[in-house]
Parts: C-alpha cells; sequence; structure tokens
C-alpha cells in the first residue's frame, strides 16, 4: 500500500506539470492579453505604457520563461493576484473550494445512499429490477438546471420553505443548511442513476454466487447475507463511480452553481477565462485537476482495504 500511494503521488506530481505547461501554453496563444484589454478600456494609454506594462508584468518575455517564472512562484507559494477581482489569487481560490466540496460531499453521500438502497432492493428483491432501472432512467435523463429550476419554484416561490440560492455567510448551521438544501438535492437526484444500477448489477452477480448460496443453507438472515456478506464483494464498482463522480463535480457542478446563485469552482473557472483571468484560471483548473487525481487515488486505497486481494 505505502509504495502505491507513493507511485501514485508521483504520478499526480507530473500530471500537473503537464496539465499546467499545457494549459499554459493554450492560454498563452489565446489572442489578446490584460494590457490589450487595458487598452481597449483606457483609449488615454500610449503605446509607450502598454510596453511599460507588458514589462512590469513580464509579458515581454517568451512564454516558456514566463512559465518557468510562474511555476517557481507558485512552489514557493506566491499564487498572484487576480486580475477579475482584484484581490489576491488565495482569496478567491480557498472559499470556492469550500463551497464545492461542501456540496459535493453532501450530494454524492446523498446520491450514494439513495443509489445502495435502490440497488438492494432491486437485487433483493424479485421483480423490482425494472423499477429500480426506470428510477435511473428518469434520474439520468433529467437535466440538472430543469430540475433546479423546477425545485426553486415549488419550494422557495410557491411554498416559500426554502431560500432560491446564494449562501448563509453569517448565519447559523442551521440556516446554512437551508441554503444547501436545493442545490445538493439537484445534484443528488442527477447522479443517483449510476450508484442504483451499478450496486445493482454488482449485488445482483454476487447473490448467485456459491459462498451465498452457502450461507442460505447454514440458516443466515437475507438481511446479513445482502449487506455482511455481498455488498462488501459488491462495493468495488460503487466506489469506482463515487471517484469519477467527485472528480467531475468539482469543476463540473457549474450549472447547479450557476441557478443557485453559489461560488464554486465551476462559477469561478468559467469567470476567471470569461474575463480573461489568466493566472486565477490556470490555478482554479490545477486545483480540479489534483481534487480529481486525489479522489481516484482514494477509491484505489478504498478498493484495496475492500478487497486485500487486489493488493496482489
Amino acid at each position: 500500500m505505502p509504495r502505491l500511494i507513493l507511485g501514485r503521488l508521483l504520478q499526480i506530481a507530473v500530471t500537473l506539470v503537464l496539465v499546467s505547461a499545457a494549459t499554459w501554453l493554450a492560454m498563452g496563444l489565446m489572442p489578446g492579453d490584460p494590457v490589450d484589454l487595458a487598452l481597449m478600456a483606457d483609449p488615454r494609454l500610449t503605446a509607450a505604457d502598454a510596453a511599460r506594462l507588458r514589462a512590469l508584468h513580464g509579458l515581454d518575455q517568451p512564454l516558456h520563461l514566463r512559465y518557468l517564472a510562474w511555476g517557481l512562484a507558485v512552489l514557493h507559494g506566491e499564487l498572484g493576484h487576480s486580475r477579475l477581482f482584484a484581490v489576491p489569487a488565495a482569496q478567491v481560490l480557498w472559499p470556492a473550494l469550500g463551497s464545492t466540496l461542501v456540496l459535493l460531499g453532501w450530494s454524492l453521500l446523498l446520491a450514494a445512499g439513495l443509489g445502495l438502497l435502490l440497488g438492494a432492493w432491486g437485487a433483493a428483491r424479485r421483480g423490482a429490477a425494472p423499477a429500480v432501472d426506470g428510477i435511473a432512467i428518469l434520474a439520468q435523463s433529467t437535466p440538472s438546471f430543469w430540475l433546479g429550476i423546477l425545485l426553486v419554484i415549488l419550494f422557495a416561490v410557491e411554498l416559500g420553505w426554502l431560500p432560491a440560492g446564494g449562501t448563509a455567510e453569517a448565519a447559523g448551521v442551521l440556516e446554512a443548511a437551508r441554503f444547501l438544501v436545493l442545490p445538493v438535492a439537484t445534484l443528488a437526484i442527477v447522479n443517483l442513476a449510476a450508484y442504483a444500477r451499478h450496486s445493482m448489477a454488482a449485488l445482483q452477480a454476487k447473490l448467485g454466487a456459491d459462498y451465498i448460496r452457502t450461507a442460505r443453507m447454514k440458516g443466515l438472515p437475507e438481511r446479513a447475507i445482502l449487506w455482511r456478506h455481498a455488498f462488501p464483494n459488491a462495493a468495488i464498482p460503487v466506489v469506482t463511480v463515487l471517484a469519477l463522480d467527485a472528480g467531475g463535480l468539482v469543476s463540473g457542478a457549474l450549472v447547479t452553481e450557476t441557478i443557485f446563485a453559489r461560488p464554486g469552482m465551476g462559477k469561478l473557472i468559467y469567470d476567471a477565462i470569461m474575463g480573461n483571468d489568466y493566472n486565477l484560471a490556470l490555478l482554479a483548473l490545477l486545483l480540479a485537476a489534483l481534487v480529481t487525481m486525489l479522489a481516484t487515488l482514494a477509491a484505489d486505497v478504498a478498493q484495496r482495504l475492500i478487497d486485500p486481494r487486489l493488493s496482489r
């Protein structure tokens, strides 16, 4: 296990370098830079002012030298400033990451819990599998923006039970939880399908195994057979889906964050790219990639803890 973790951490470091270099190159080849935008915004700036600004920010240097300077600064903990928000980039990144991780954690916990219960019901009860498949197809085919709008109309506008969006920055835990209910429910329902179908298929395969028939012959109750014997051996596909969803939602919850006006990583990446804030966009993309790879590493470790045979 330690060798696996060290090897994967080395792969993560190399991947981050490659991702940062490719993203830096792509952004550097895009037309225009912050100085060009400043010239468009203020016609009083002269060519001499533009040259001085480019020299001040290092934009007159070759692309690879600028990348090396940026990489060395990041390694020393200097993340630079956000041109879009006019504050240090760290002041924008960490709150956005924290907001996304809270939303992500609760939505995945709810989606995985409901999916596992549905999958277990479909595998254990004869004739329940078509109903589980129908629920999964309905959840998977529901657009998140449409579902989010419906939930806002019903619970915020018509009933007035929950806030329509935003965050409760200065409120208590209960008030903050009220702001989370609708976006968490939206993401959980949309991501429910994979957990239900994977867990049901894995449990159906395990419930027909020889050791399950032996457990039934010993007189063990069906609930103990399902959760104590079949589920630990069927959990590996569910853990894999959980890791993939965790990585994708870090930067992919843009629609949900936009509908509910939550300042998360998806909306931050979109705003930074549209606002030509290259430094903030690059840092946010790297942070999303890092969380994705760490989630995959956690899934690999969890799979080996569940089934030690994988370590061999």
